[in-house]
């Protein structure tokens, strides 16, 4: 066992998720954000495989989400574009094979992940193998075999020439950034663009066997704003005008695109149980058209009903203009148009906590079975904290983390999960309440001491944990929780069994 202790500069956090890749190089007192983000996909330009069968994907189909073809086995890590070098190929418009190896929740092709994650290192981070000094923290999707463990204890220091290497699974590094104290049990909810991932941890450890998977993520909602968008007409007109009306898969995708743009800018927040379905049953009041006006009525819109600007305005004028403010209208700026949006942007959320709402949506990915078997995500949750031992489930419940880039830009989804997991907590009147029963859920977020991440939402907790184990693991001079170089080369890829975080 090596005493070897690194210093913070050199240490590099990789934090690989199901569609998405986040590094940095260096730690600091105060944590900071990755440098570095980028698409879990490669391109493999066609003729680079002639024998791939699977390459008969076409590149437009792979760029909307991931894929899981494989190509044939006799493709090169240096024949894969990644990054930067895919986006220009598929921008150029050349003929590109995408693929996602880690969009399955495991790795279903070596080569690809490789090819990832070097040209993370080498190219973005510009590290040097022939002098390689840093050691790599790497954070994974839970659940890999050991061997695999091993595998990629190999890449990292026979490809890469690592200074020193530990893993860690994901849903512990985002648990890490949100607790406090002695908090060391909660499940972690990490929605991602196509699925969601529900871990419970219990007293520092994953419980394998409770692991859920629901096949709901964020292009899910995207497809359902843009489904919900369609009924406003002020945007429809504005975006697709009747004198030169876009196409419809044209118009679909416009509609996709404002949704994301309404979603990254903060325009949306969860609705309450039960408030869409007063919303709807509002829907007459809600035709936007109706209540557009000029003047002073279209500035009070404008500026989020300042006082200040119906301070002079007639009784007339400030009734009409807490009419407005009871629609909940906003404008944005898009595509060179000034949209006003009303409260069905709030409706974002709605297919991830009722998944039949998206029968018949378009856009929306196949997925296994009919959306009205495809699990609520509080029924999911509720399932996988019952599958922990019945004396765990109270101290499980006392630290729901939802995280997700979802949550990079809606605030409230873990509380409003929360609300709906009421029915999972038994209370004192039921026959069957008992005193280990949980008889609370307590909801947790990133603290606002990590300065860098304090108005960026819980999506990066992942590599905000990553850097905190870091910062300990590596420091140790008995080198218990990661590998050395000279640990790998005396007893080979199966030492990181023994000497890796995620499987203490």
């Amino acid at each position: 066992m090596s005493s070897v202790v690194f210093r913070d500069p050199l240490v590099v956090i990789l934090d690989t998720g199901r569609t998405s890749i986040r590094a940095g190089l260096g730690l600091h007192d105060l944590l900071r954000l990755p440098t570095i983000e980028i698409p879990a996909r490669v391109g493999l330009r066609r003729n680079a495989s002639p024998e791939d069968d699977a390459s008969k994907i076409s590149a437009q189909n792979s760029q909307a989400g991931p894929s899981s073809s494989k190509p044939s086995p006799t493709v090169k890590v240096t024949d894969y574009l990644v990054g930067a070098q895919l986006d220009e190929a598929l921008a150029s418009g050349q003929d590109v094979v995408v693929s996602w190896p880690f969009a399955d929740g495991d790795i279903s092709d070596w080569t690809q992940a490789e090819a990832i994650w070097k040209y993370v290192l080498f190219n973005r981070l510009q590290l040097r193998r022939a002098q390689m000094e840093s050691p790599v923290l790497l954070s994974v999707l839970p659940g890999l075999s050991r061997d695999a463990y091993e595998h990629i204890a190999l890449i990292f220091f026979e490809r890469f020439n690592v200074a020193g290497f530990a893993i860690l699974d994901r849903p512990m590094a985002q648990f890490y950034a949100a607790i406090s104290g002695n908090q060391l049990s909660g499940v972690v909810v990490d929605i991602d663009e196509d699925n969601t991932d529900i871990t419970p941890i219990y007293d520092g450890f994953v419980i394998h066997p409770a692991r859920m998977h629901v096949a709901l993520g964020v292009n899910d909602c995207l497809c359902y704003l843009a489904h919900l968008l369609r009924s406003n007409q002020t945007v429809i007109s504005a975006l697709s005008p009747p004198d030169s009306p876009l196409s419809p898969e044209d118009l679909q995708c416009t509609l996709l695109d404002l949704a994301r743009h309404i979603w990254k800018e903060g325009l949306i927040k969860v609705l309450a149980e039960g408030e869409a379905a007063r919303d709807l049953e509002e829907e007459g009041l809600t035709d936007i058209a109706a209540v557009l006006v000029a003047g002073k009525e279209k500035a009070v819109i404008e500026s989020g009903m300042k006082k200040k600007l119906t301070a002079k305005a007639s009784a007339a004028e400030q009734a009409r203009a807490k009419e407005i403010e009871a629609l909940d209208l906003v404008t944005t700026e898009f595509r060179g148009h000034s949209l006003t949006l009303g409260k069905e942007r709030h409706r974002f959320c709605e297919p991830l906590f009722d998944p039949a709402l998206l029968s018949g949506v378009a856009g929306i990915q196949p997925k296994t079975g009919h959306y009205e078997t495809v699990r609520p995500l509080q029924a999911a949750v509720g399932d996988a904290v019952s599958r922990a031992e019945v004396d765990q489930r109270p101290y499980i419940w006392q630290g729901l983390f939802v995280t997700g880039e979802i949550t990079n830009h809606i605030k409230g989804i873990g509380l409003a999960l929360q609300a709906r997991l009421a029915p999972y907590i038994l209370t004192a009147p039921d026959p069957q309440y008992n005193e280990v029963q949980p008889r609370s859920i307590r909801t947790l977020k990133v603290p606002d001491y990590f300065a860098e991440y304090r108005d960026k939402g819980d999506g990066l907790a992942s590599f905000l944990g990553s850097s905190i184990v870091a910062k300990i693991t590596f420091n140790d001079s008995m080198g218990k929780n990661f590998v050395s170089k000279s640990d790998y080369a005396s007893a080979g890829p199966r030492v990181v069994l023994g000497m890796s975080p995620s499987l203490l």
